[in-house]
């Protein structure tokens, strides 16, 4: 699934804000919410869909605002072209640098959409709207209310793995602003409104209705669940507010699904069940920590779930296990099928990490397991996950490294059975290709030697340098091994067959291959 942030206009990650009329609150006595229930009485309807929205409209967009940052961004030198020539004093390189031009600065802006959810003026918005882009930092936050009025904001917190940020205005007077609803009321079909500002027009509204609830897209995160709305929702519309009939802020619009950068009816807001209790902490300083096991996953889905005999999307499939980790702890291995967390079903709307993300590091949980087709449970004592800036080095960190393509140049091409069921020319591991492959002598399997064009194998990735280790769960050191690994899944019927690559530089993983 492709999926963008509804990014802004003046940079990739540019977010257009909102501008609309301003109403005050309450003037006399305690201020109210503008989406109290005392006054979306007098202007939602009962039952059945409005014959207009204009009502609520005006209830509402007061407390939507437009967010704006100013950053300087650090520019790559270059290095002066006239270095060592007679011309290089007048074209820089002076100080002794040799040649190198001063690093420099440029100035950026970003624009996105927010919402006020006190009297005293805390700002709610999407972290990627405030956030400094690539080596930038954000010199100054903006807060423009509907009259126009400008305000300096002071960040009191953000969260980068939820993509939410909390912001701080000031005035004497009382801001106008909303309150969160209870997003797991929301129904499909329910109607809907997203106000904010797409492509820098001011400030917009659009209706429509909820699509989906809780919808992944595969991202894999922790917080990958969403309210899908078919309310139009574009580039500008990040951190804006997404309302239910009642006045309730039941998302914040974040993402769209789009081949084309524009509005195709799919847009992705974060749940306010999952939105509200980062935010209160977020506003109280108070540390965010979330569950973390130590495991890369994989939805059983497709082939995979094909090779292993099980049912479509449901359970999440162990590809790797970070050593010294919560799941290593527990014992939990590479190729085990997890199923329940808890006791709540693992499934595509709600994913292990997800569930792992939101149980408070140090508490035991009963994990429900598959290991070869017989199910157990493990006690598993949740770890702390690290930041974002930690996982994405890490992962870098497992991504280098590549196998070197044909390691051999000589040897034989393996059983042709193979090639043509599997698309594969294998060996197996001699001392020669384990050096060249840089893994230990002692290392078994099958090397892979060439990968035919068009073949499974090869739209999944699989190049000259891996390594089969196992197929279906049982070690393969030999070609004929693997050859009869394959017929005892043709003669029962079975359409792929589970092999485990080791590749220089990352974890051992799990790939189901079709066997044409």
């Amino acid at each position: 699934m492709r999926v963008r942030y509804s990014y802004g206009l003046t940079s990739a990650l540019l977010i257009g804000g909102a501008a609309i009329s301003l109403v005050t609150g309450n003037p006399a006595g305690a201020q109210v919410a503008q989406n109290d229930d005392s006054q979306m009485a007098r202007v939602v309807p009962r039952a059945g869909a409005p014959e207009s929205f204009a009502d609520l409209t005006a209830q509402l967009q007061p407390a939507v605002v437009n967010i704006s940052t100013r950053q300087r961004i650090q520019v790559q030198a270059q290095q002066n072209p006239f270095a060592g020539t007679p011309f290089e004093g007048l074209f820089g390189g002076r100080g002794g640098n040799g040649g190198a031009q001063q690093p420099t600065t440029r100035e950026a802006q970003s624009l996105g959409s927010g919402f006020i959810i006190s009297a005293d003026g805390y700002v709610v918005t999407n972290n990627h709207v405030i956030a400094p882009q690539g080596r930038g930092e954000v010199a100054e936050i903006t807060v423009t209310t509907p009259d126009g009025t400008e305000y300096p904001a002071k960040l009191i917190g953000n969260d980068a793995a939820s993509d939410l940020a909390v912001l701080k205005i000031g005035r004497p007077e009382p801001f106008p602003f909303v309150k969160f609803g209870d997003s797991r009321q929301a129904r499909v079909g329910d109607w809907v409104i997203a106000i904010g500002n797409p492509f820098a027009l001011g400030g917009t509204v659009t209706s429509g209705i909820v699509s989906a609830v809780y919808r992944t897209t595969g991202s894999g995160t922790a917080y990958d669940r969403y309210i899908q709305t078919d309310a139009s929702i574009n580039r500008g519309n990040s951190g804006g507010p997404l309302f239910d009939m009642q006045g309730n802020v039941i998302g914040i619009n974040n993402a769209i699904f789009s081949p084309s950068g524009g509005s195709v009816g799919i847009g992705f807001a974060i749940p306010a069940e999952i939105a509200a209790p980062i935010v209160q902490k977020l506003r109280s300083g108070v540390e965010i920590e979330r569950g973390y096991l130590g495991v890369s996953l994989q939805s059983v889905a497709g082939d995979l779930a094909d090779s292993l005999n099980l049912p479509q999307n449901r359970g999440e499939f162990v590809q790797s296990v970070e050593p010294g980790q919560a799941a290593d702890n527990a014992g939990i291995r590479p190729g085990d099928v997890v199923t329940k967390v808890g006791g709540k079903d693992v499934t595509s709307d709600q994913t292990l990490s997800f569930l792992v993300a939101n149980t408070a590091p140090g508490t035991r949980l009963p994990i429900e397991i598959l290991r070869d087709g017989q199910r157990r449970t493990v006690n598993v004592t949740v770890g702390k996950r690290p930041t974002e800036e930690e996982l994405a080095q890490s992962q870098l960190f497992n991504s280098e490294g590549q196998a070197e393509d044909d390691p051999s140049g000589s040897a034989g091409r393996g059983d042709a059975s193979l090639a043509q069921s599997l698309g594969l020319q294998l060996s197996p591991m001699t001392p020669r290709y384990a050096q060249q492959l840089g893994v230990s002598a002692e290392t078994d399997g099958l090397v892979i030697l060439d990968v035919a064009a068009g073949s499974d194998a090869g739209n999944k990735g699989l190049r000259p340098g891996d390594i089969v280790v196992s197929a279906n769960y049982r070690e393969v050191d030999t070609v004929a091994a693997l050859g009869s690994i394959v017929s005892a899944a043709q003669a029962a019927g079975r359409e792929t067959v589970l092999l485990r690559i080791q590749r220089r530089g990352r974890p051992l993983t799990y790939v189901p291959i079709r066997i044409r």
